[in-house]
C-alpha cells in the first residue's frame, strides 16, 4: 500500500484506512509507538499494563544502536 503524507498543522500526518485499524484493533484511544532502524517506520499498537515500560526499554535500544543499523542499513 502506498501513502501520502497529509498536512497537519506545521507536521505531516499519514491517514490509516479504516479496514486496517480493524484489523489490528487500533481506534482513537489506542497508544501506538512509533520505531526506526533509521531507513523506515514501524507503527505498532501497545496493549496491557506493560505497554509503557516496554516503550522505553525498546527506545534505550534503539538510542543505543541505531548508528550501527544505520550503517548496516547502508
Amino acid at each position: 500500500m502506498i501513502k501520502t503524507l497529509k498536512p497537519v498543522g506545521n507536521s505531516l500526518g499519514l491517514v490509516i484506512d479504516k479496514p486496517i485499524l480493524d484489523l489490528l484493533k487500533i481506534d482513537r484511544d489506542t497508544q501506538v509507538e512509533i520505531t526506526t532502524d533509521g531507513t523506515g517506520l514501524y507503527i505498532r499498537p501497545l496493549r496491557g499494563g506493560h505497554a509503557a515500560k516496554v516503550a522505553r526499554a525498546l527506545e534505550a535500544v534503539n538510542e543505543e544502536h541505531a548508528p550501527n543499523l544505520r550503517r548496516l542499513a547502508e
